[in-house]
């Protein structure tokens, strides 16, 4: 039975082989220090290309984990299938780590890695310029500074701009104002009166975390979340010890997880039997938990099971029963200098507003500025939606690779078996710039608008074209986030690069070789 599982399971791509020796490596940039870009360099050591810088605006890694410390902030997806499938962690607490734990992990895996050096902190990148007369990307950072390279990787994903509505009246209130993503850890919340406007993922995992220490609480709700119960126990000290003797548990462990995640992306097709025995497992949380009718009814969603991100939660719903705490469903109207007023006139005094309200997630590398062949800005190609060739090249833009692009994200499985299966495909094709001595190479047109046409298609049948408005899709309803397949189609279709499918073009000169990584701006 261990056997058949280990052999059923998709492995992860074999890691690029390892340039020639002798060969020049291109100068890469690496655009953040999330999981992404931490992938992307460890897998660029492994291929023996040292030449890379990782460009991070702030002063750690760890991407959204390091920006996202807010009570209580935990993964949807179980621990040992959330991390990379070559850096196994068999010292995880518990089912789902936290925040704290899963930060640790992505310093460890920069520490053990090498990629300390490779690292400069505190150099946000603003624009990038592709120069063809050179081939190479000029970038620019937001203090100024011009660095010059051969090869970009963005991982900047899709979760690191927090999106903040517009309401009337935000400026005058007097109160403390932060997102969920940027918590206030100096401010105390003990005897606070609270509005939380928004229901979604952070505010599910932190609203448990808050609701005993705040006088009142306010959860402003849009719409209501399908929410199923998210046993979370701890690992006993001699299951770790036995996973840190057998690499073969630890494997067989991460692909019983994979396979029963992979089985929930039925619950997304449409029709679908999963989803209706999701729904009633979701239904009958709710009635276990929430006894009083009228709240009942406000926490049961009006639309499919699936149409917004399924939400795990076995504390949200006890958090919200207690006397000082309210649901409110009425739209907000304006915020005024002591509180929210509703639609309906009503105004609720707090001194604390917090949006829970996500981020801006269909604008794609925002507000980075690229501008690839002819002077074309990436964001001006993507005016009806962002695309991308199996979300990681767009055609124009040579030797620009994406990381968590355009439809790789997923609502029943890891992304970091995403970002490998992304890594892999991209560190392959660079090892291929550099065995043929080519300058550039570039994504043919027709190539990227037939995999487009395949991904809209695949997407009709998909429980995310059912209508509702999610951060899936744009205002126009184009789904420009998820995945419309299994993961075990992304990992076919990733695992070996059609080199026919690029432009390859010619080297134009000879670049001195880089042994070290890029870590000084070019002036």
């Amino acid at each position: 039975m261990l056997r058949e599982l280990l052999a059923r399971r998709p492995r992860v791509h074999r890691p690029a082989d390892p340039v020639p020796a002798g060969r020049v490596t291109p100068r890469i940039a690496i655009l953040g220090a999330g999981a992404g870009g931490l992938c992307a360099g460890m897998r660029l050591r492994q291929a023996g290309i040292e030449s890379f810088t990782i460009y991070e605006k702030a002063d750690g890694v760890g991407g959204t984990w390091r920006d996202n410390s807010y009570p209580g902030a935990c993964c949807d997806v179980m621990s040992h299938l959330y991390s990379f499938s070559f850096v196994p962690n068999p010292e995880w607490s518990r089912q789902f780590a936290e925040q704290p734990e899963i930060l640790d992990y992505f310093e460890r895996c920069a520490d053990e890695h090498g990629l300390r050096p490779h690292l400069r902190f505190g150099t946000e990148i603003a624009s990038a310029e592709w120069d063809e007369d050179a081939a190479t990307w000029r970038l620019r950072t937001t203090s100024g500074e011009s660095i010059e390279v051969d090869v970009v990787i963005s991982g900047l994903g899709q979760l690191n701009r927090p999106l903040v509505p517009d309401i009337p009246g935000l400026d005058d209130f007097r109160g403390t104002t932060f997102h969920s993503a940027r918590w206030r850890h100096d401010h105390d919340l003990t005897g606070r009166r609270v509005a939380v406007v928004g229901n979604a993922a952070s505010a599910v995992q932190f609203i448990p975390r808050i609701a005993g220490e705040v006088d009142r609480l306010y959860v402003f709700q849009r719409s209501a979340n399908w929410i199923i119960p998210k046993p979370n126990r701890r690992y006993a000290a001699r299951t770790r010890a036995v996973l840190r003797r057998s690499t073969t548990l630890m494997a067989a462990q991460r692909a019983a997880i994979y396979w029963s995640f992979e089985a929930r992306y039925l619950a997304f097709r449409r029709p679908s039997r999963t989803a209706a025995v999701m729904e009633r497992v979701a239904r009958a949380f709710l009635t276990s938990q929430v006894e009083d009718e009228a709240l009942r009814r406000d926490l049961t969603p009006d639309y499919p099971i699936g149409c917004k991100r399924i939400l795990a939660a076995s504390d949200y719903y006890p958090a919200l029963v207690g006397d000082h705490v309210e649901v409110v469903t009425v739209p907000i109207e304006r915020i005024a200098p002591g509180g929210v007023r509703t639609a309906d006139g009503d105004l609720r005094g707090v001194d604390t507003l917090i949006f829970a309200t996500g981020f801006d997630t269909t604008h794609f590398l925002s507000p980075l500025t690229i501008t690839g062949r002819g002077g074309r800005r990436l964001d001006e190609v993507w005016a009806d939606g962002a695309e991308a060739h199996l979300g990681i090249t767009v055609a124009g833009f040579p030797n620009l690779f994406l990381l968590y692009g355009p439809n790789t994200n997923l609502g029943h499985n890891s992304i970091l078996f995403m970002l490998e299966c992304q890594v892999d495909h991209l560190v392959k094709v660079i090892r291929e710039l550099v065995v043929r001595g080519a300058s550039s190479c570039d994504i043919r047109p027709e190539a990227m608008a037939a995999y487009n046409s395949w991904v809209q298609e695949a997407m009709r049948d998909t429980v995310w074209e059912t209508g509702c408005t999610s951060w899936y899709k744009t205002a126009t309803g184009k789904v420009t986030n998820n995945w419309p397949s299994t993961t075990v189609r992304y990992w076919r279709d990733t695992r070996r690069p059609r080199f026919d499918l690029y432009r390859w073009e010619p080297a134009r000169r000879r670049a001195p070789e880089h042994a070290e990584p890029l870590a000084e701006p070019v002036a």
